[in-house]
């Protein structure tokens, strides 16, 4: 089970929305979780809240959670996510001692989607870089040319994370669950980070920087067309993949934990794999191809 522990609260006391939530987020953020798990799990509790219409959590039942969860129709990733958000919410109530019942943990498990690798088109991007502001200029930049989340981006900190190694400058990146990974940085990007000032290369109202949220959104305006900023990684790891034929270089790259995963961001060539396939077939099949 993973629950967040902070603190006990009588079993009969049962304490409003607002105050469990906030509470819960406090919990999260003794936990070290990602201001991006902390803010996406806040939204689903406060709408859970606002639609289900009782003063308190830990009166709702297993049936009232299985009703609002199936009333919407959520894309399989969504239903995914927020079912996380309710099991992570009610083992940490019951762990607690707010609720003698963990109503969530009966909610179904949801199988994941079968994820399609859907790289933004490298017109798409030029057209971005053209029109873009200086500002979102350099976001697209760092997710495109380094494949990095917009929660990456939002808290790129050049005093803190700009490195010089013995092959040349390099960019400390902060990723999923506090993990770190090293990007070495084209040398027009290093200047522009040694050139900032102290501070959040972008910043914000969001602890100091720009929240990931507003990244990207407007890296998503920048592109245009339906096309968003994870696309970017996904442009970065085909593109780079056809370069190195390196999927460990791949991962390493993004900071995903499974190579499987990385596996999914890659698109083939359609070409590349025709190509593949005559060829075979004129080994195998001489004759035919005279």
């Amino acid at each position: 089970m993973d629950a967040i522990t902070a603190g006990t609260a009588p079993a009969t006391q049962l304490l409003p929305w607002p105050s469990e939530i906030a509470a819960f987020c406090t919990a999260m953020a003794a936990r070290r979780l990602s201001p991006e798990t902390i803010t996406l799990r806040r939204y689903h509790l406060q709408r859970l809240a606002r639609e289900i219409g009782t003063e308190t959590p830990w009166t709702l039942t297993a049936d009232d959670l299985l009703q609002w969860t199936g009333e919407h129709d959520w894309k399989r990733e969504t239903a995914r996510a927020v079912r996380s958000s309710l099991r992570r919410f009610w083992d940490w109530g019951h762990t607690t001692g707010r609720t003698q019942t963990n109503p969530a943990a009966l909610l179904p498990a949801i199988r994941p989607d079968q994820p399609t690798p859907r790289p933004a088109t490298p017109g798409t991007v030029n057209r971005a870089l053209k029109k873009a502001t200086a500002r979102v200029e350099l976001m697209l930049r760092f997710a495109n040319e380094l494949g990095m989340r917009r929660g990456e981006v939002a808290r790129i900190h050049p005093h803190d994370d700009l490195i010089r190694t013995a092959s040349g400058w390099s960019l400390v990146v902060h990723g999923k669950g506090d993990r770190e990974r090293t990007l070495p940085l084209p040398t027009d990007l290093a200047k522009v980070l040694r050139d900032a000032p102290d501070g959040y290369l972008f910043p914000g109202a969001e602890n100091g920087h720009v929240s990931a949220h507003w990244v990207g959104t407007l890296v998503s305006r920048a592109l245009g067309d339906g096309t968003t900023m994870h696309q970017l990684r996904h442009l970065c790891a085909t593109e780079i993949h056809d370069q190195t034929r390196d999927l460990r270089l791949v991962q390493t790259l993004l900071g995903h934990a499974s190579l499987a995963t990385t596996q999914r961001y890659i698109a083939v060539d359609d070409k590349a794999m025709r190509r593949a396939v005559a060829a075979r077939s004129r080994r195998w099949n001489p004759t035919e191809h005279a």
